[in-house]
């Protein structure tokens, strides 16, 4: 048998919206790509429907950010009824909003998007096994013909959801939970009373939860949690269960999508190995509540993507590929817990617990905690990676925009790395002098200068701030912290040829 044959840079499998995402932005990077997916066209569903401010601002960096928000509807708040009465409201910020748009038209937009940039998917293809190594990857993928291709690539991106062949082959866990109920699901365009089009509304009752979650084209997604073990509803069934939990008068005039499904609350054991890595619905499912789920895939790619052009352009040491894991398991589990919440406030029974959660969901309203904290969380504003060395803050704390926190967006261009030095005129600038030249000596690096206090998020002092190509803060410091500035332009980079080494 001939053997493998050599590969491009990177192998993506599984072309839903986390593997489009990767290949896409590998390959505005510059990273030859190879995007493969076993079925044989994209799928027609609706599937999921939140895209997220911090999901959006990625979409807006590949370009098609204005496309989405053409195509989707703006939701602005949840509404709450408990036994048909209304319990409360919570309103979205305008910078908290979110989008809601069928998977499939994401999808399409981001295949045009990756067809423009060179790419393309290779469909019918699946991977059947792996054999990692310590330079690259084995692979044996399997085409609709029924012939078998080895090929070898440098890295491998498991993208391939839930059932993912490549978490199977290197034989990680997928552990957790599934709830103890079934959602039905409808999709339809409606009669008789009106809904608004920018809430998306929970009806509570003692038979369970139903929720209406406005779609484009006038469609309206109806989902409900059924007891375990209850028989799936059709559409008339579907209609009782609207008129017994949902508002009054409104009608099931035209079914576009129909399903039932459980729900699964899991991660896998690990999210790389070697030179392989999960991302996605392979690497981690969990409740609806909330419509995280395509968020989370879509900054697993983003932050996997950055690193691996990086460290194969040979801008930074293959060292930095070891925060993917730690940072996307941290951000994974904050969503997980979130919306295990959420759901299991759907679940509640039995007057006392009602009563209790009822009474939470005012005091929300009523405080405005759920607007001024939880929306910004929901929006992805609030994603921040722990840091994980001491030199990645200040000697002296500060309260300014701290380190794995995302950066305002604007201030650098996200080209590369952006290190943004904050000075006060006539108080000296040696250091800043000192950091440029730094900066200088490292690869792909762009030193930018401002004046204080315009450009400093809650820092008054001078000092700088080391921000990734994905938005978030490596490191912040004061004007006497360059040496640790510098530790840090050599976890993160690579030096220049010929670059000077600090004295």
């Amino acid at each position: 048998m001939p053997g493998p044959e050599p590969g491009p840079a990177v192998l993506v499998t599984g072309a839903g919206p986390t593997g489009l995402l990767a290949a896409c932005e590998l390959l505005r990077r510059g990273i030859p790509v190879r995007l493969v997916d076993q079925a044989p066209a994209p799928a027609p569903t609706p599937r999921a429907l939140s895209l997220w401010p911090r999901a959006l601002a990625i979409l807006d960096d590949l370009g098609i950010g204005d496309d989405v928000r053409a195509a989707s509807v703006r939701i602005d708040g949840y509404r709450y009824f408990t036994g048909g009465r209304p319990l409360a409201a919570f309103a979205f910020p305008a910078w908290c909003a979110a989008r809601n748009l069928p998977q499939y038209e994401t999808e399409a937009l981001l295949t045009r998007r990756l067809h423009e940039l060179g790419g393309t998917v290779e469909r019918g293809v699946r991977l059947v096994d792996l054999a990692p190594a310590d330079r690259g990857v084995t692979v044996a993928l399997r085409h609709a013909d029924g012939r078998t291709e080895r090929a070898r690539t440098p890295y491998l991106l498991g993208a391939d959801g839930a059932r993912s062949t490549v978490r199977e082959r290197l034989g990680t866990g997928f552990a957790g939970s599934t709830y103890p109920m079934t959602f039905a699901v409808l999709d339809t365009r409606v009669g008789g009373s009106g809904l608004p089009p920018g809430e998306i509304l929970y009806y509570q009752a003692p038979s369970g939860t139903l929720v209406i979650v406005p779609m484009p084209g006038e469609v309206f997604r109806v989902l409900t949690a059924l007891p375990a073990g209850a028989p799936v509803p059709g559409v008339t069934d579907m209609q009782k269960l609207l008129d017994a939990r949902g508002p009054r008068g409104v009608r099931i005039t035209e079914p576009v999508h129909h399903a039932a499904f459980r729900v699964h609350a899991r991660r896998a054991a690990v999210l790389r190995r070697g030179r392989v890595f999960l991302l996605g619905d392979a690497a981690h499912v969990h409740s609806p509540a909330g419509g995280q789920g395509m968020n989370n895939g879509l900054q697993d790619a983003h932050n996997l993507a950055w690193k691996l052009a990086a460290v194969l352009h040979g801008d930074s040491p293959a060292s930095l590929l070891d925060g993917y894991e730690a940072e996307r398991e941290e951000a994974t589990r904050r969503i997980v817990r979130d919306t295990d919440l959420q759901t299991r406030a759907w679940m509640v029974s039995g007057r006392v617990r009602v009563a209790v959660r009822d009474t939470a969901f005012r005091l929300l309203e009523h405080t405005g905690a759920v607007t001024r904290f939880y929306a910004p969380v929901m929006a992805g504003h609030r994603l921040a990676y722990g840091p994980q060395r001491r030199t990645q803050g200040p000697a002296r704390p500060c309260g300014g925009v701290r380190a794995g926190e995302l950066f305002p967006r604007g201030l650098v261009d996200g080209a590369g790395w952006g290190l943004l030095l904050a000075v006060r005129p006539g108080a000296g600038e040696a250091w800043a002098d000192e950091a440029t030249a730094m900066a200088e000596g490292r690869r792909g690096v762009h030193p930018v200068r401002v004046a204080l206090p315009t450009a400093a998020p809650g820092c008054r002092r001078p000092g700088y701030y080391l921000i990734r190509p994905d938005g978030h803060v490596a490191a912040h410091g004061h004007a006497r912290d360059t040496p640790r500035l510098y530790d840090e332009l050599r976890y993160a980079t690579t030096a220049r040829p010929g670059g000077a080494e600090p004295a």
